[in-house]
């Protein structure tokens, strides 16, 4: 039988995180003393509140006690100096009905487990640019070209048994990897992207993710030759420095991508082939060589490569000397480009689940710690992103990465939602056949589980994206409609984290699902000509705005208001304000009721939303009852009483 005790209505209200609303230093320093607060509806049910810690493993209760009234809203608070590196704590509230616990998954009517403790980090150097910016993703070679002098040329090289070829025109279609081998170059280079600054910042971006810029014989370039050096065909180490120079003059921010788990085999440490270096250098063909300790060979120079795939073998970090070469040392790779004259302000991690580790030695815990270290050393402030697509949750606690590549939270979970196929179940047969439309509570529940494991500073710096090199853009798949797309955008903006958009797709830029090499359209600097393009880059413009200037969206609290059906509805807020995001993926129209008074918000009804969209709302004393027809996406601002 359904316990009915957690159906009182006051608890739907309960609220906490470690942000500004309800901790009082979300950034303490080790040993200072913190106000941390909880708030829930005025109640007669409630007999005592207390924050459960544990402090170098003991546990201890602390009382909290009634300390503001705002509006029908209560405050409980406590001060409590933080001496662990990571304070864990969770709320227990004794009511007449009983005792209730809440962490941040869910509230429960038995002790829970530590897995989803509210967690209040000390000392901890955090990217705090990060969340005042809105990334905007570059696939170099397919932006834009700035300078057809340093182009790939036809025929200029060969690799791995194929022949490099430039696009005939900038505007020719991405070729399938069977036809183009990921050596179909359309020549977009550095110096078209500093040219292309001034579209980025009208858009609103002031920040720019790119792939991979150093020297390598692929468009996408994840197989590096030399990590020291930018792609000469991109512009080389001067264009680099050119623009991020330019950049930082406008207050943009730049994060570069790199995968340091493996090389290309035709790189110098490697050279497989003597494609590019003489047979002389090179790990493979030189058994005495010093690179050779920075791969895995066998018997008769077999070796270990990423996934299988024996072009890219990886590197082995069992050498101390490839640490220090990657890591370590003053000019190794990851600090190099850290210095001047480039200054770029952080690092994507390419397939970081793998790093470090195969069936030959595991050390990627090790590693992934170390780097931190090595370059939080260089500036506290440096971005460190990981490219995990699944639970990467405990490599998210504070002392390896800031942030992931948030798909298992924000792109699988809202492509889902919004009409796609989960991106891992689309590439295996039976799953993807077996595939459901995702409810509304299985959206919530996804996500809770992902922000519940991770401490609140780390949920405000997550790198949310909805589609990227790697997937098919959404607005590309027959199945999901324009207004499905537009509904993801609003709940990738909403989610607490900084938003990333994919080069292109604010021009709803043309491609198909059938290769993921097809997501990799050259840019249409056409688009101003096309009525769609331009009605969709003005819906992401005003996006981009409120993310940037709406301070619940930026460093607000986060919380779920309702999950019926196939309708959505959450809450960024400040004591001050609240902005609701309403999406719906039904097929009818429905209604929900969002109580306001569980944020204090003014009950008023609503006739427009933050995107200018009519909102149709009744009043019902302090509900707001909402129509949302099929596939809307509303994003509504209401000032909190004072």
């Amino acid at each position: 039988m359904k316990n009915q005790r957690i159906t009182k209505s006051w608890l739907k209200s309960v609220q906490s995180d470690a942000t500004a609303q309800f901790v009082s230093n979300p950034l303490p320093k080790r040993g200072e003393t913190v106000t941390f607060s909880i708030r829930m509806m005025k109640n007669r049910d409630i007999r005592h509140v207390f924050l459960r810690s544990k402090e170098f493993g003991v546990e201890a209760l602390h009382e909290m006690r009634e300390t503001v009234r705002e509006g029908p809203l209560v405050y409980y608070s406590a001060e409590i100096p933080v001496r662990d590196a990571k304070f864990r704590y969770q709320f227990y509230l004794q009511a007449e009905s009983g005792i209730y616990y809440y962490t941040q998954f869910r509230i429960t009517d038995y002790i829970p487990d530590d897995s989803a403790d509210f967690a209040l980090l000390s000392d901890y150097d955090s990217p705090e640019w990060v969340r005042d910016t809105v990334f905007y993703q570059i696939f170099p070679d397919r932006f834009r070209n700035g300078n057809d002098k340093i182009g790939v040329r036809e025929g200029e090289y060969s690799y791995q048994g194929f022949e490099a070829r430039p696009a005939a025109k900038w505007d020719e279609d991405a070729k399938k990897y069977e036809e183009g081998r990921n050596l179909d170059f359309h020549n977009g280079d550095l110096y078209g992207i500093i040219e292309k600054l001034d579209y980025l910042e009208e858009l609103g971006i002031n920040g720019i993710y790119l792939n991979p810029i150093f020297v390598s014989p692929s468009t996408h370039k994840y197989d590096a030759l030399d990590y020291f050096h930018i792609d000469p065909h991109l512009g080389g180490d001067e264009a680099l420095a050119e623009l991020t120079a330019e950049m930082h003059r406008r207050g943009m921010r730049l994060l570069l991508d790199i995968s340091i788990n493996h090389t290309s085999s035709s790189a110098r440490w490697f050279n497989k082939g003597a494609e590019f270096f003489p047979e002389s250098e090179g790990a493979f063909n030189n058994p005495a060589s010093p690179e050779r300790k920075f791969y895995f060979f066998g018997e008769e120079n077999s070796y270990s490569a990423w996934f299988g795939v024996e072009t890219m073998p990886q590197l082995n970090y069992t050498s101390a000397e490839l640490r220090n070469i990657i890591y370590r040392d003053g000019n190794s790779a990851l600090k190099k480009w850290l210095k001047s004259p480039y200054r770029i302000d952080g690092w994507r991690f390419d397939v970081a689940d793998c790093l470090a580790r195969n069936d030959k030695a595991d050390v990627h815990e090790e590693v992934i710690r170390e780097i931190r270290k090595e370059l939080k050393g260089e500036s506290r402030e440096t971005y460190l992103v990981a490219e995990e697509w699944g639970d990467c949750t405990a490599d998210l606690q504070g002392d390896a990465w800031d942030a992931t590549m948030n798909y298992a939270a924000c792109a699988r979970v809202v492509r889902n939602f919004c009409g796609a196929g989960d991106l891992l179940h689309e590439r295996n047969e039976f799953l993807r056949a077996a595939g459901k439309k995702m409810t509304a509570l299985q959206l919530k529940e996804r996500i809770c589980q992902f922000y519940a494991r991770i401490p609140g500073a780390l949920q405000q710096v997550q790198f949310n994206m909805i589609d990227s090199h790697d997937v098919i853009r959404l607005h590309n798949i027959p199945s999901v409609g324009t207004e499905s797309v537009m509904s993801a955008a609003v709940l990738q903006f909403t989610l607490p984290g900084s938003p990333s958009i994919y080069y292109g797709d604010e021009i709803l830029l043309s491609g198909s699902d059938e290769s993921v090499e097809e997501c990799r359209y050259p840019f249409d600097w056409n688009w101003e000509k096309k009525e769609k393009s331009v009605k969709f880059r003005e819906f992401y413009k005003k996006l981009v705005a409120l993310r940037r200037t709406e301070e619940p969206l930026r460093s607000g609290s986060f919380a779920f208001v309702s999950a019926d059906d196939y309708v959505i509805a959450l809450a960024r807020f400040t004591r001050k304000e609240v902005v609701f995001t309403v999406v719906s993926s039904d097929t009818e129209k429905r209604t929900i009721k969002i109580p306001l008074a569980h944020f204090n918000a003014l009950p008023r009804p609503v006739k427009e939303d933050l995107l200018g969209n009519e909102v149709r709302s009744i009043l019902h004393g302090k509900t707001l009852a909402l129509q949302v027809p099929p596939h809307a996406s509303y994003m509504i601002k209401l000032p909190c009483a004072t």
